[in-house]
């Protein structure tokens, strides 16, 4: 993580605790670091392994969940739902961007697009200030559509040997 996102973030994360009489932990700092330093998407389970394997510092099922739940009111945390999952990103520094996802194995990419970005910072929406945006693409991956390809002529091969097989 960037010492200038580290900073900005807990910041952030001081300034609401403090005036709203919350108490620092250091479960929720730890928290935050490893968030950032997280690089995609993550799910709550692959967090807590990571507090574990990593940190060497482990937190309950029920702080994390209640840690994500305050950084996505403070906008330091982005939630995702893909396909039945739920995902979660750090998202001060990096809250517009596009997600190509496969409709058949669920993997999801992140993409960047200039010309998207500019569309939408062009876009002129009344009564409405823009923060960010997440765009969904749905498709197929590669690696699925030459299964499906390969799956396709290997029916097409048994289908034209036994069309030709004598009777």
């Amino acid at each position: 993580m960037k010492d200038s996102v580290k900073t900005a973030v807990e910041r952030i994360l001081d300034s609401y605790l403090e005036m709203n009489n919350h108490r620092k932990t250091p479960e929720r700092y730890a928290i935050l670091r490893a968030i950032y330093e997280t690089n995609g998407h993550f799910t709550l389970d692959e967090l807590g392994d990571k507090m574990i394997k990593v940190y060497k510092f482990p937190v309950s099922r029920a702080t994390l969940y209640n840690t994500l739940n305050l950084f996505l009111e403070l906008r330091l945390v982005i939630r995702h739902r893909f396909q039945g999952t739920t995902k979660y990103e750090a998202c001060y520094d990096n809250n517009s961007h596009c997600h190509q996802m496969c409709t058949v194995c669920g993997k999801v990419t992140e993409v960047r697009s200039l010309e998207i970005t500019n569309a939408i910072n062009e876009l002129h929406l009344k009564r409405f200030r823009k923060d960010g945006f997440t765009l969904y693409i749905y498709g197929i991956c590669s690696t699925c559509q030459a299964k499906i390809t390969r799956q396709k002529n290997l029916r097409k091969t048994k289908t034209d040997i036994n069309n030709n097989e004598p009777r």
